[in-house]
């Protein structure tokens, strides 16, 4: 398999399916968007963090290529792609409750950082609900399947306790934010 076609040259793109589309529309931002945060993701992986957290990341990087896939095709494809599943929203909701069991509780927002990865943590959460509120954008012009978005709300939910735990595994300092009066 070539890496370039040269048949984007022009600046366009085919989908799944064949249609052709300019490469700023709605769709491409999408998923080009669900693929930097796979990236971020990618990099928080990358990191000295326990080995099951690993393994949910490198679960979460599939799911989001199925996303992608899900967000590139034109609906007319003759391929089957693959699909999200309840089951995947629940690895993440299960993931979100054994972490928040083992944290004190949080009574006030918290500042990002304090530790590198907590930051990663941050960014792939900030990046993740972009991808959320393109997809909602996308979703009032073309159908999206309702696990994307479900699936995607949830996982900026686990980015964010991900950052805690990984904060705590850390022994990094959490910055409640106080409001100035």
């Amino acid at each position: 398999m070539k890496i370039y076609t040269k048949t984007g040259d022009s600046g366009s793109t085919a989908l799944i399916g064949g249609t052709r589309v300019p490469k700023y529309h709605l769709r491409i931002e999408c998923y080009g968007t669900v693929d930097e945060l796979s990236s971020w993701i990618g990099l928080i992986r990358d990191q000295d963090i326990d080995k099951a957290d690993i393994e949910i990341l490198i679960e979460i990087q599939d799911r989001l290529f199925t996303i992608e896939s899900l967000l590139a095709s034109d609906g007319s494809s003759e391929y089957a792609l693959p699909e999200l599943y309840n089951k995947d929203i629940e690895l993440l909701e299960n993931e979100i409750d054994r972490i928040t069991k083992a944290l004190p509780p949080l009574k006030s927002f918290l500042l990002s950082g304090g530790h590198t990865i907590v930051s990663y943590c941050h960014i792939a959460r900030t990046v993740c609900r972009r991808s959320e509120r393109l997809i909602i954008r996308l979703n009032e012009e073309f159908e999206v399947n309702k696990l994307v978005l479900i699936y995607l709300n949830r996982l900026s939910d686990y980015l964010f306790m991900l950052s805690r735990k990984i904060g705590q595994d850390k022994n990094a300092e959490e910055l409640l934010w106080k409001p100035r009066t």
